[in-house]
Formats: C-alpha cells, sequence, structure tokens
C-alpha cells in the first residue's frame, strides 16, 4: 500500500480553503452585483435623472436669488420687495418638491424652516450693512441655530443618507459662504464677492446630489 507523503498533505489544506472560499463567493456574490446593478438602473433611470436636475435648479434659484436680494438690499435698488419675495417663493418650492416623498406637512415644515432661513438672513445682511454689530451678532446666532434645525429635520427625514453631522456641516458650510459673499459685496470687495458666489454655486450643487440621490434610494419604486 503506497504512503501519502506529509508534505502533499500540508499543500492541500490550504488549496481547499481557498476553494472552499471562491465557492463561497460564487454563491454570495452575484446576488450583490445584481442589487448593484438594480442600484444603477434606478439612479440612471429617465425619472432619476430629471429628478436630480430640478433638485439642482431649485437650489440654484435659492442661491442665485439670494445673491439678487443681497445685491438689492445692500445697494438699495428698488427691487428690493420683487427679488425678496422670488426668493421665498423658493422655499416653498423646495418644500413641494419633496412632498410626494414625505408628505405635505413635512414639506411645510421644510418650507417654513426655510423661510426663516431667508428672513433671519435679510436681518443679518440690514443690520451688517447698517454697522449695528450688537443686531448682526444675534441675528447670526439665530441663523445659525435654524442651520441646525433644518439640517436635524432633513436627516430625521433620511438618517441613512444624510446623518446629522455631515448635515449641520454643509448647512453650516452654505452659511459661511453666504456670510462671506454678504461681507464682501457691503465692503464693496467685488472681485470677493464674485469669488464667494462661485463656492457658494459649487457647493449647493454637491447639496442637492446628495438630498436627490439620497431620495431616490430611500423611494426607489417611484424612479423607474
Amino acid at each position: 500500500m503506497s504512503v501519502i507523503p506529509l508534505r502533499p498533505l500540508r499543500l492541500f489544506a490550504p488549496l481547499a480553503a481557498l476553494l472552499v472560499a471562491g465557492l463561497l463567493f460564487l454563491a454570495f456574490a452575484p446576488a450583490g452585483a445584481e442589487q448593484s446593478r438594480r442600484d444603477d438602473r434606478v439612479q440612471n433611470s429617465d425619472d432619476a435623472i430629471a429628478f436630480r436636475n430640478d433638485m439642482r435648479k431649485l437650489w440654484e434659484d435659492h442661491v442665485t436669488w439670494t445673491r439678487l436680494a443681497i445685491i438689492s438690499v445692500v445697494d438699495d435698488l428698488p427691487d428690493q420687495d420683487q427679488s425678496v419675495g422670488r426668493l421665498l417663493q423658493n422655499q416653498v418650492e423646495i418644500g413641494d418638491a419633496v412632498k410626494p416623498f414625505y408628505g405635505d406637512a413635512a414639506g411645510d415644515q421644510l418650507a417654513a424652516l426655510l423661510n426663516d432661513h431667508i428672513t433671519i438672513a435679510a436681518e443679518l445682511v440690514t443690520a451688517a450693512e447698517a454697522g449695528d454689530a450688537t443686531a448682526a451678532a444675534e441675528a447670526a446666532q439665530r441663523w445659525y441655530a435654524n442651520a441646525d434645525d433644518i439640517a436635524a429635520f432633513l436627516s430625521a427625514a433620511n438618517p441613512d443618507a444624510w446623518p446629522l453631522d455631515h448635515m449641520e456641516d454643509m448647512m453650516r458650510e452654505h452659511l459661511d459662504l453666504t456670510l462671506a459673499e454678504a461681507q464682501a459685496r457691503i465692503a464693496g470687495d467685488y472681485a470677493a464677492d464674485v469669488a464667494a458666489y462661485d463656492e457658494i454655486h459649487q457647493q449647493i450643487l454637491g447639496m442637492a446630489d446628495m438630498l436627490s440621490l439620497g431620495i431616490i434610494d430611500q423611494f426607489p419604486q417611484s424612479f423607474r
């Protein structure tokens, strides 16, 4: 009777382990790959792309009309009421955009929070333009608190896609950039004013994409 050498037996054990691992991979990988393909199809569907573009448009309007309102207030232009009114309408439109997913009450609550975001910002710009440091500081404190409220509201609606700390960071960055834009306009530093807006524009597109992709992932049945 032949005897199997000890050395080949030692080599066979790791080969067997690799074989088992490969079989396990083949058993489980297709399910994950199929899920990834389904996710890609949903995110790249016509409905999803249209929704992402609509969300970008809404938030681009947000920063564009904020800029125009700042210019109107700081330069005391006759279109202040119209610019601010159009900006406030944008907050209603953003709230309406999430109603199909989170309900009318949630959409109205978001619009109300964003309305406060705008009205407090107007107070802040007005106080800064008038040189009232105390009023400006008080408005800034309420403005950042409101930003945290918006972050908390959004995170509660979709905590997996919009973690609270990340939402707070994004909202505070948005405020920081907007404040820099307003301060540059007040100081007559138009180069810095334009540069700040360029940063705001890029930042808000990132926020819009994060929001739209979070909704698409949370409600894939709505995007086919």
